[in-house]
């Protein structure tokens, strides 16, 4: 797998897992003030929930290559 091939795998895998990690403790604000969003949360940890997602992205996106480089998943052979 090229360098470029993991790169792609990581960005996508990354997205997917922040998204799925976004709705995880998330608390609404006991007054709203005035102004603000209704819906918006008190305190979102986004920087947490992305370096959450950096970590799984990292293992899954190794995972893959490992997959592809030891033939687990073979794309060579669909191709022909």
């Amino acid at each position: 797998m090229s360098w470029f091939g993991i790169l792609v795998v990581f960005v996508i895998v990354w997205w997917l897992v922040f998204f799925m990690t976004l709705p995880f403790g998330v608390t609404m604000p006991e007054k709203i003030e005035p102004g603000h969003d209704p819906g918006a949360p008190d305190k979102p940890r986004v920087m947490l929930k992305a370096l959450i997602a950096t970590a799984i992205a990292a293992a899954l996106t190794g995972a893959a290559v490992a997959a592809v480089e030891y033939e687990v998943i073979a794309f060579r052979e669909m191709m022909e």
